[in-house]
C-alpha cells in the first residue's frame, strides 16, 4: 500500500514537473526569445540558407528599434509569414538610393561591412535608384544585406512598428543544405552574435 503511495507520488511529481517545463518553454517562446531558421539568401552575406537564429522579443518593450539592428516582423503582405531585413530607415528621415548607395537625410549611410550587390536578379531592375522618400510616424524601411536579391521595402513599403516580432542576436546553429551530416554543419557560424 505504502508502495504504491510512493509510486503515485513520483508519477505526480513527473507529471508536474513536465507541465511546468512545457509551461515555461511556451512562455519563453511567447514572450522572450524565439527561434527562427533562414530559408532564403536575401541577408547574405550576414546570415546564410540554413542558419538558426535565436530572437530578443523582449528588447522593443523598453526602447524603440535603432538602425543597423535586424529584425524579424509580420510580412505586411502576408502576416502568415516571417521576415528578416536589416533597418535602415527611422521615422522622420528622408531616404533615398542613388546608384545602389543609401542616402539617409542626404548623407550616405556607411554600410559596406554588410551590402552585398549581385549581377543577376529577379529585382535588379529598381534596385539602383530609389526615392527619396519620406518615413512616416511608427513605421521603418527595411533592406536584405543582399540588395539584389532582396523583397522589402523597395518592393512592399513601410513596416508597420506593431509588426516587429523582435531583434535577432546570435546564429546558434548553422547548416549548409546542399551537403550532408556532419559535412554540412558550419561550425564557424555557431554563437556568431549579429550586428
Amino acid at each position: 500500500m505504502e508502495q504504491a503511495k510512493r509510486n503515485k507520488s513520483l508519477v505526480r511529481e513527473y507529471a508536474e514537473a513536465i507541465l511546468l517545463a512545457i509551461l515555461l518553454a511556451l512562455f519563453i517562446r511567447t514572450f522572450v526569445v524565439q527561434a527562427f531558421r533562414i530559408p532564403t539568401g536575401s541577408m547574405i552575406p550576414t546570415l546564410l540558407v540554413g542558419d538558426q537564429i535565436l530572437v530578443d522579443k523582449l528588447v522593443y518593450k523598453f526602447r524603440t528599434p535603432s538602425r543597423g539592428e535586424i529584425l524579424v516582423f509580420k510580412f505586411p503582405k502576408d502576416e502568415s509569414r516571417d521576415f528578416i531585413k536589416r533597418l535602415i530607415g527611422l521615422p522622420g528621415d528622408k531616404l533615398e538610393i542613388i546608384d545602389n548607395i543609401v542616402y539617409i537625410n542626404d548623407a550616405p549611410l556607411e554600410e559596406d561591412d554588410y551590402v552585398r550587390h549581385e549581377r543577376n536578379s529577379v529585382f535588379r531592375s529598381t534596385v539602383k535608384n530609389f526615392g527619396p522618400v519620406f518615413i512616416p510616424d511608427e513605421k521603418y524601411f527595411m533592406m536584405g544585406d543582399n540588395r539584389d536579391n532582396s523583397q522589402d521595402s523597395r518592393f512592399w513599403g513601410f513596416l508597420d512598428e506593431n509588426k516587429i516580432v523582435g531583434r535577432a542576436f546570435i546564429i546558434y546553429w548553422s547548416r549548409d543544405i546542399t551537403k550532408t551530416f556532419p559535412l554540412a554543419l558550419r561550425w564557424n557560424r555557431f554563437g556568431y552574435i549579429l550586428r
